[in-house]
């Protein structure tokens, strides 16, 4: 009964289909026959107007190019002459003959503008295929249908249990061959284009078969078992060159839905349980297929698509239980795929340019489509090995990613526009370094402290070291070959910079120890220096690549120093390695020095500063710490000897450098007498907080003494950064001591480091206040570098500071060392406001002297000031003979100033007339 029931079910599934084909013909008949109707009446026109011809009117005369070159046929001999056979429809053709006349037809287009628009996916191609979709969604539904009843036929034969297995899949892979055939008959009958009244229906057809039949041999292998993975894989073959040949024959919509088809199967007939590995290779072939059918057809879109879905299909194999190592090989058999089957070319020929060079050159012309498609699937590859698979899979990412890169710098070294690709996988082996966290830690687990004794450290670290160096002695190969200099840059960079990631995340010396770490740096210092010997002996003389190799030698045996020596040494070490630099560019003429001496410089500054820096410098015995800055310096100034006078940045770094250098030195020699055993801190007084800015401020105003007599460039920009960083060091210390650590507002009677020590006027407050603020006085005027409103401000930072002095050397006058009390003295308030007065008076005989109106201003502004002081302030606090005293000093002083200015500006005004 329920045999009946399902052939009862495909006999309603073919009534429609019956009617489709039935409409089909009679619409085709109905076309023909109204085509043969109008040329019958075109031709009875043509014959009625011969005949109604006089019998004495000639012929038209024929142009030139036209004219006969035999007597004309008698009209009863032409009559049963045969008519010329037509040529054939050009759906009637073989693929090869269709291409072959369309390509007379149709001019070549001009490859320019393809070059100008490298994307395929562009907008608006997709607003056609939106069109398209809406005007002919009844194929794309009908398609879709039909795909479904050959999937689910097989479904409905598992749930109800109807037929045996074989017959179940035999019926899924007839119906998809009728589908197929239906197609084939229509496209040959009626045909397939646009134009014609069967049009996208063969397409629809056949590419439901496709899927059909796909559903079917996949159906017999993961559900029912009938045969193994050979037998298997030998039908999907067969179906998928199938799809080839007819995608070739119908156009690209028959290849998408193949491809979807063949995508969703194997998600639509699911029988349970883990994904199969050899899933995998399902998917490659898939994409293999989509390929193939665009290496011949150039759709592009067809290639893009059958990536994608070759892509997701493997990721959803991963994730449905396939097994990590199986996706990570096939990524890479997806590479070459896509590498090899659009050029159709086992090695790879790709043209020019790479797609690093049309970024660089920006001259509109784009790589061809093949190297972006290439370009794109290596990049995705890369991706994924460097940020998935962490845990125990994390080995076999690295080393795919290296065969990778070993592949493309090889076996694709004659395909120009896939020169750069190289670059991709080993920049993903870098950051797979940093970004393999379980790695790290299981590596760390393994550290000497926590190993048994006389037991080997893993070989983990040695062999990522060596997959990374043989990555970049080939790609130094192949610039020896071919002279490419990012090729050169690129062996010589990839193994150090895997060896400082190494040390700053791995920790190798805590598992290696020390010496086995070192040895292994020093091992790449030497090939190296033999990769520098090499490139020198292919330029015939030291060029750019032996330079960049000299620099990564200087850099690694820094490296290795670092690991064993002290701090000390380490400081002298990189010191004298700055001058060998520098001795190397006098000696060949290599500007690549100057790099590594800039590089070393800030290397330099920061163990100065930071590591070990400040603190192992107050902590480390005097020796060490001397030989260190003191070192720095006296290389810094070797370097300037011997650096060309051209390399003006680099001379310009090292001069900042051996400055700064000194400048530590001060802080560090007056830190360490401060707390030479005495028993108090003293780096929290004003006079320290001084001290230690003073150094800056010299070394600001050194660099814009410098750069006054610069005319711009890099050197100039830099010289302006450090007098500004130094500058604001500078100044940072002066606020503090003026401020929080003053002593007016610092300290109690106890804490020695808020008094003021030393004779009067000569004391600490000198140093604190009175010296820097002469000397920024003196010096603004002298830096024409800085703007005007920078130098005035300047000035006016510097007499703050001497009136800051003033004031607190006479509160220390009349209070003694501790000034922070909040008492005030009768002696002390007349002194203040004798100051004030002193001080306008100053000011005036300044304006007049330099017949300066600001000046003036200010002086009687002080004035001004002095007179509010004593109305507001000191009234409430004298008292008897010295409140007389005071207000008839005042007047008369008041008196003879305001005669002072009135000729002051009387003078001024007959200079000016």
């Amino acid at each position: 009964m329920e045999t009946l029931l399902v052939l009862i079910g495909l006999a309603v599934l073919a009534v429609p289909v019956g009617m489709i084909l039935l409409w089909i013909g009679h619409a085709g008949l109905r076309a023909r026959l109204d085509l043969a109707e109008r040329r019958i009446a075109e031709m009875a026109v043509e014959i009625a107007g011969l005949r109604a011809r006089p019998p004495g009117e000639a012929l038209p005369e024929a142009m030139p190019s036209e004219a006969p070159s035999e007597p004309p046929m008698p009209e009863a001999v032409a009559q049963d002459m045969p008519a010329p056979p037509e040529a054939p429809a050009i759906e009637d053709l073989s693929p090869w003959d269709r291409a072959l006349r369309r390509a007379a037809e149709v001019p070549e287009p001009d490859p320019a503008p393809d070059q100008n628009r490298p994307i395929v996916l562009r907008p608006d191609r997709f607003a056609a295929l939106g069109r398209w979709l809406r005007e002919n969604w009844v194929y794309a539904v009908s398609a879709l249908s039909l795909a479904l009843a050959g999937v689910f036929f097989v479904q409905y034969g598992m749930e109800r249990g109807l037929l045996p297995p074989a017959a179940r899949v035999a019926m899924a892979v007839l119906f998809g061959l009728a589908l197929i055939g239906a197609g084939e008959w229509l496209r040959r009958r009626w045909g397939d284009g646009a134009e014609s009244a069967t049009a996208y229906l063969p397409s629809v057809f056949s590419g439901a078969g496709i899927v059909a039949v796909f559903a079917g041999i996949t159906a017999g292998r993961l559900m029912y078992g009938l045969y193994g993975p050979g037998p298997g894989f030998a039908g999907l073959f067969a179906i998928s060159a199938l799809a080839v040949w007819l995608g070739w024959r119908h156009g690209p919509l028959l290849v998408a839905v193949g491809l979807l088809g063949a995508t969703a199967t194997p998600f639509l007939v699911d029988g349970g349980g883990s994904a199969a590995p050899w899933l995998y290779a399902y998917y490659l072939l898939i994409a293999a297929t989509g390929l193939a059918v665009d290496a011949f057809r150039r759709w592009a879109w067809v290639s893009v698509l059958a990536l994608a879905l070759g892509h997701a299909g493997l990721a959803l194999m991963a994730l449905s239980g396939g097994g990590a190592v199986g996706w990570q090989w096939s990524l890479l058999v997806m590479v070459l795929l896509s590498i090899i089957i659009p050029q159709r070319a086992l090695v790879p020929d790709h043209p020019g340019p790479s797609i690093a060079r049309a970024l660089w050159r920006r001259d509109g012309v784009w790589p061809g489509f093949p190297v972006r498609l290439a370009a794109a699937n290596v990049a995705l590859a890369s991706l994924a090995w460097a940020l998935l698979f962490p845990g125990s899979e994390a080995m076999g990412a690295f080393l795919l990613l290296a065969v990778l890169a070993l592949l493309l710098l090889v076996w694709a070294e004659g395909a120009a526009g896939l020169e750069d690709l190289a670059a991709l996988p080993l920049l993903g082996f870098l950051a797979k370094l940093a970004l393999a966290e379980p790695m790290i830690w299981n590596w760390l687990d393994q550290r000497i402290v926590l190993r048994a004794p006389e037991t080997d450290p893993p070989a983990t670290l040695s062999l990522l070291l060596a997959m990374v160096t043989a990555v970049g002695l080939v790609a130094a190969w192949r610039s020896l070959r071919t002279g490419s200099l990012p090729h050169a840059l690129a062996g010589v960079l990839a193994a150090p910079v895997a060896a400082l990631i190494l040390e700053a995340l791995w920790l190798p010396a805590t598992v290696l120890g020390e010496w086995r770490w070192a040895l292994h740096v020093m091992g790449l210092a030497a090939l190296m220096a033999g990769l520098a010997t090499a490139f020198a002996r292919a330029d015939g003389a030291p060029g750019r690549r032996s330079a960049w190799a000299a620099l990564s030698c200087l850099s690694l045996i820094a490296f290795a120093l670092f690991l064993l020596t002290s701090a000390a040494a380490l400081t002298l070490a990189l010191a004298v390695l700055l001058v060998a630099a520098a001795a190397l560019d006098r000696r060949f003429g290599l500007p690549e020095m100057g790099w590594f001496v800039q590089a070393g410089a800030a290397v330099l500054s920061w163990r100065l500063v930071a590591d070990p820096g400040m603190d192992w410098a107050l902590a480390a015995a005097l020796t060490p710490v001397l030989a260190a800055h003191l070192g720095v310096a006296l290389a810094c100034g070797a370097a300037l000897r011997l650096l060309p006078e051209a390399r003006a940045l680099p001379r310009a770094v090292l001069e900042s450098l051996g400055l700064a250098a000194l400048a530590l030195l001060a802080n560090v020699l007056i830190l360490r007498q401060l707390d030479a055993g005495t028993g108090t801190d003293w780096t929290t007084s004003h006079w320290s907080a001084t001290l230690n800015a003073l150094p800056w401020l010299i070394l600001a105003a050194t660099q814009l003494w410098r750069v006054g007599a610069m005319a711009g460039g890099i050197t100039r920009l830099l010289r302006l950064g450090i007098a500004g960083l130094a500058g604001a060091l500078g100044l940072s210390g002066l606020a503090l001591a003026a401020g929080p650590l003053n002593p007016l507002f610092n300290g109690w009677v106890e804490d020695r480091t808020g008094h003021v020590l030393g004779p009067v006027l000569a004391d600490t407050l000198l140093i604190a206040y009175g010296l820097p603020g002469l000397a920024l006085i003196w010096l603004a005027p002298r830096l024409p570098v800085l703007p005007p409103a920078l130098r005035h401000a300047l000035r006016g930072i510097g007499a703050a500071l001497v009136v800051l002095y003033v004031g607190l050397e006479i509160r220390r006058l009349w209070q003694g060392p501790w000034i922070g009390g909040s008492g005030v003295m009768q002696g002390e308030l007349y002194s203040y406001t004798l100051a004030l007065m002193l001080t306008g008076a100053a000011l005036l005989w300044q304006a007049l002297a330099r017949r300066s109106p600001l000046l003036q201003r200010i002086a009687m502004a002080v004035i001004g000031l002095t007179v509010a002081k004593v109305f507001l302030w000191d009234v409430s606090g004298l008292s008897g003979l010295t409140r007389v005293l005071s207000f008839a000093g005042l007047g008369l002083s008041l008196a003879g100033l305001a005669w002072l200015n009135r000729w002051a500006r009387g003078a001024m005004s007959d200079t000016r007339d």
